[in-house]
């Protein structure tokens, strides 16, 4: 099959001038839609988009490859755009794109026409081809130059097979393997960049690749043992344990593209480090391991534990919500108290099927934090560092042992007594939940120790290998992480917590509510849920209480101690509403500042933050914790100084705009909200960095 046949003069286009990506994708589109090459057009839309979301298919060098494969396709296809002026199409190198290739495949087992878009892939990587599409005056003329480069170049495998390894031969050699999630196009143009800068160094290369028509040129025993080192650009699982004993680095497949040169150049420096293998693991996955920094790491590790929670974040916080709506419909917005939102049955449903998802958030957190940097070992131990975390130390006086006597009357031992002293919660002490924070340090801490224990048992022998996954780094990794969390952690977070109630105590005493505000509201703002959220939300819920007690003694509802109790619990929800409010306007007003997946959950976290569920904001804290907490933490403090300031009062415990109807001075009350959003959006456009 050449080229040419998938690709038809209705699908090209010399002249395109898209002003976004995302136009240029549009017009694509309906270039392959008018060759007749796709039966639902925006079902092959929505496939191309998902592409992009896994990673740009702007490759560089000026040229873009977006390409879907599904049962909407009815044939193999191509669409073609030349973009004289360019595009920015966020492509790897941020240079604009000037020609773009749309791929249409079908979701079929006859996977001819691959070997054809693979090979197209590979010309790309040409310059003088580009060249000469990009100043095609006609269809014909594009084509042409199709055509004759088509029938000039060999077949893929004809291509990647040219090379074979021995030991005699002279000089580096090396071996690469190339694969891409979709293998239909970043595959072959990383072999393609491997190949011209291995060529350019004067190195032998053998590349296999594995793409969607399967593995093609595989290495051998023998191509291996003659290898100086090994590369692997892969965005997929690839088998890693043949390579063992080996010289390996491990890249993206768009750095096969893009950095071709840099790697050869770590190749021809011999630093490239000796892959030990772990017998435990039949594949390992070659996605990169990251060669920056250690800030750069650090933030690769957060952000897979930010990734995985984010659903759990959006999917239980709108579920919450909705149970609120529920019960403000059936008429309860202003007199369902502490009840409110599981008043009526249905409400009650969709508020514990949301909390369950919500209180996974943080275990899922610290789990794939530990996952990310010490792979599936570190993924149990997170996992149960987040849980603790997230539920804090056993509270001591549901055992029978908290009287100091077991249960047949035995006095407790010494060591006894200092587990129920120090490792559980004491009755009246202050709460030890350490929340997003504490998970963030609990998915470290797994990772680490279980780096640790990889290190101390590596010299065991081969035929104890199978336990070390299964047995003994589950079985220390969450000992260890259990003592540590609930002997330090958890504990320091309860001496934070009394030391903060005593606080606001001493302010409200005081009568300083102007200054109770700003700082209540701040409070909200800086863990989003944690220790410190909580310690704010359960002195509002306690001066409620203190309020019905006032009530109780015969004092009006306009007494200025009520007032006070009225005005604190106003002004901690204001200041809780606005960081999920405050992000989502930053991702409309300054979209640059955020990523794909974050803008995405912009309408949730409006919907969250209009519920008074500041956890909304979680997966951009823990994302970029020093640039996104003062943010909310100044919008916050200023929504919360406003509301205290405009005498604004709250009678009910939660709810958000569900209630409202409770809320003294409302106008005021929105005015606080709004401002300190802005505040909280503006702030987060200066002082935040673009994302790359």
């Amino acid at each position: 099959m050449r080229i040419t046949e998938l690709l038809d003069k209705k699908s090209i286009s010399l002249d395109a001038s898209p002003k976004t990506k995302k136009e240029a994708i549009d017009m694509s589109v309906e270039l392959m839609a008018a060759a007749g090459k796709v039966n639902d057009m925006e079902a092959f839309k929505k496939l191309v988009y998902a592409r992009e979301e896994e990673c740009t298919t702007g490759v560089g060098e000026g040229v873009a490859t977006p390409h879907g494969k599904g049962d909407c396709v009815d044939k193999p296809g191509l669409a073609a755009m030349v973009i004289k002026d360019g595009v920015d199409y966020e492509s790897l190198d941020d240079e604009p794109v000037n020609i773009l290739f749309l791929i249409a495949a079908p979701d079929t087992e006859d996977n001819v026409h691959l070997d054809v878009l693979s090979k197209l892939s590979m010309m790309l990587m040409d310059e003088d081809f580009r060249e000469k599409l990009i100043n095609a005056k006609s269809e014909d003329e594009f084509l042409s130059i199709i055509d004759k480069a088509d029938e000039e170049r060999g077949s893929v495998d004809e291509s990647l097979a040219e090379t074979t390894l021995t030991d005699n031969t002279e000089g580096l050699k090396v071996v690469a393997v190339t694969s891409c999630p979709t293998g239909i196009a970043h595959t072959y143009m990383a072999a393609e960049g491997l190949e011209k800068a291995a060529k350019k160094a004067g190195i032998l290369i053998k590349i296999e690749t594995r793409g969607s028509s399967g593995v093609k040129n595989e290495l051998n025993a023998e191509d291996i043992k003659a290898a100086d080192c090994v590369i692997v650009t892969a965005d997929a699982k690839v088998p890693l344990d043949r390579f063992k004993g080996k010289k390996l680095i491990q890249r993206k497949v768009s750095d096969g593209i893009n950095k071709a040169d840099e790697i050869m150049g770590i190749v021809e420096a011999g630093t490239a480090p000796v892959f030990e293998g772990d017998s435990s693991e039949e594949t390992q996955s070659s996605a990169p391991k990251e060669k920056g920094g250690v800030g750069h790491k650090i933030y690769t590790w957060l952000m897979s534990g930010v990734s995985h929670m984010l659903p759990f974040v959006i999917g239980g916080g709108i579920l919450v919500a909705l149970a609120f709506l529920i019960d403000t419909v059936a008429g309860y917005g202003a007199t369902g108290g502490s009840d409110f939102g599981s008043i009526t049955p249905l409400a009650a449903l969709f508020k514990y099927i949301g909390g369950l998802a919500m209180g996974l958030m943080v275990p899922v957190l610290a789990g794939y934090i530990a996952y990310a940097i010490a792979d599936r070992p570190g993924l149990a131990v997170g996992f149960v560092g987040g849980i603790i975390a997230a539920s804090g130390n056993a509270l001591l006086e549901d055992f029978t042992f908290a009287t100091g006597k077991l249960i047949d009357g035995a006095d407790l031992g010494g060591f006894s007594q200092f587990l129920t002293k120090f490792a559980f919660e004491q009755p009246n002490g202050g709460t030890t939940v350490s929340g997003f924070l504490g998970g963030i340090v609990a998915g470290f801490l797994a990772g680490f120790l279980v780096l640790g224990l990889q290190k101390l048992f590596k010299n065991l022998p081969p035929a104890l290998d199978g336990l070390k996954p299964t047995l003994i780094f589950p079985l220390l990794g969450i000992f260890l992480e259990g003592i540590i969390m609930c002997f330090i952690f958890n504990p320091l977070i309860g001496l934070v917590n009394e030391g903060l109630s005593s606080m606001l105590t001493a302010l409200s005493d005081a009568g300083m509510l102007t200054v109770l505000g700003l700082i209540l509201g701040a409070m909200m703002a800086i863990d989003m849920g944690g220790p410190i959220n909580k310690a704010a939300y359960v002195f509002g819920v306690g001066m409620l209480t203190q309020a019905s007690t006032y009530l109780d003694q015969g004092l009006s509802s306009s007494d200025p101690k009520v007032m006070a109790c009225y005005i604190s619990m106003a002004a901690i929800m204001v200041g809780g509403m606005v960081p999920p409010v405050g992000i989502a306007f930053a991702c409309w007003i300054f979209p640059k500042k955020f990523t794909k997946a974050e803008r995405n959950s912009a309408v949730s976290n409006l919907v969250m933050g209009a519920s008074f569920i500041t956890e909304g904001a979680i997966p951009f804290a823990a994302a970029d914790p020093l640039h996104v907490i003062p943010c909310t933490m100044a919008g916050a403090g200023v929504a919360g100084l406003l509301s205290a300031l405009f005498g604004c009062t709250l009678m009910a415990p939660h709810g958000g705009v569900f209630v409202f109807a409770t809320v003294g001075n409302p106008l005021m009350y929105i005015l606080a909200w709004l401002v300190g959003s802005a505040v909280t959006c503006v702030l987060l456009g200066l002082l935040k960095k673009k994302v790359e």
